[in-house]
């Protein structure tokens, strides 16, 4: 990336942005090894200003602020973009502008209905790394036993296959209503967790990528533990790697858990390599704003990033070996 047409001030936003990325931990891309998936928010995530003028009354994305989306996301391999609006120019000015040609798209259509506050449910992808697989699809509930139409999700959730190596999976993203109260939340979050128990699961047969299944996203979930919501969530047997469960995604000084990622345990095929973690950008950017208007230029929601291994050749070697490739030191008895 060409930094040298940035103003001082971007420059120094950047380094601290940059420093924030380290402090997270999130690893490094290595080709043929890992695999990096990551989910976020970004806030009403639509039409930018083509300028890098600031306007503190007008608090609406422009130029500048694209440049620290594209610094945080190309981080990743593959990452689910939640609360796209309608109009997409911004999303392409991202990718055409300065995340560049390597990069890749795969956007649902316009949820519809008011309630669906017009947004898009999208993955961005590193075409170097990853590929979509061909499975595409929004998660439509069936008729009821009556045979009387069901009750849809507000912003319909999409899954999406994709390839990397030799290993395939999916991503199932979705953005929960918000409602009045967290109570308006639940029945969505426990359809869904039960269509994907259900429904998601036995069609695994037809394919790698449904067999592995990674579900992320906000889920509007405010608590983790026993709270209801996330009770909900992890009812049918989805599980959150602990490495996420203390972290908040969000800039708020009480934390709020929102955005989530989890698989089952029996399902992925994938290697987890235990790694996970969130990008918490608040104060590192825009320090002349407030965090509230610094939230509708870049997000009041942080990424969450998770780190799987793709390379599988010690596990190979280790069977041609008959060595049980979970033990500490496999090849320690193989002499020199």
């Amino acid at each position: 990336m060409d930094y040298s047409a940035y103003a001082r001030v971007v420059a120094e936003d950047l380094v601290r942005l940059k420093r924030r990325i380290v402090l997270s931990r999130i690893p490094e891309k290595v080709l043929d090894h890992n695999l990096i998936i990551g989910t976020w928010n970004i806030r009403a995530f639509g039409e930018i200003f083509r300028s890098w003028d600031e306007n503190p009354g007008n608090p609406k994305r422009n130029f500048r602020a694209m440049v620290y989306i594209a610094e945080i996301i190309r981080r990743f391999d593959v990452i689910a973009i939640q609360e796209v609006k309608r109009d997409i120019s911004g999303l392409r000015m991202l990718l055409d502008e300065l995340l560049g040609s390597n990069w890749g798209l795969v956007i649902s259509d316009v949820s519809g209905g008011s309630k669906g506050n017009s947004e898009r449910l999208t993955y961005i992808y590193d075409k170097r790394r990853v590929q979509p697989s061909g499975l595409a699809g929004e998660i439509v509930l069936p008729l009821t036993d009556e045979g009387n139409p069901a009750q849809q999700f507000d912003r319909t959730p999409y899954i999406v296959g994709f390839q990397t190596a030799n290993e395939k999976f999916s991503l199932l993203t979705a953005h929960i209503r918000y409602g009045k109260t967290p109570a308006d939340r639940l029945g969505e979050i426990s359809t869904l967790s039960q269509y994907i128990a259900t429904e998601i699961r036995q069609r695994a047969k037809s394919g790698p990528e449904e067999g592995n299944l990674i579900v992320l996203g906000d889920f509007n979930i405010d608590e983790r533990g026993e709270n209801p919501l996330f009770k909900a969530f992890i009812s049918t047997g989805l599980v959150v790697p602990e490495q996420l469960l203390n972290l908040k995604s969000t800039y708020d000084s009480k934390p709020k858990f929102y955005d989530q990622v989890a698989w089952f345990m029996d399902g992925l095929n994938l290697t987890y390599t235990g790694q996970a973690g969130v990008i918490d950008f608040a104060g590192a950017v825009y320090k002349d704003l407030p965090l509230s208007q610094m939230s509708y230029r870049l997000s009041d929601h942080f990424p969450l990033w998770t780190e799987f291994l793709i390379d599988r050749s010690e596990e190979k070697m280790a069977r041609i070996l008959g060595i049980d490739p979970g033990m500490p030191q496999p090849f320690a008895s193989i002499p020199d």
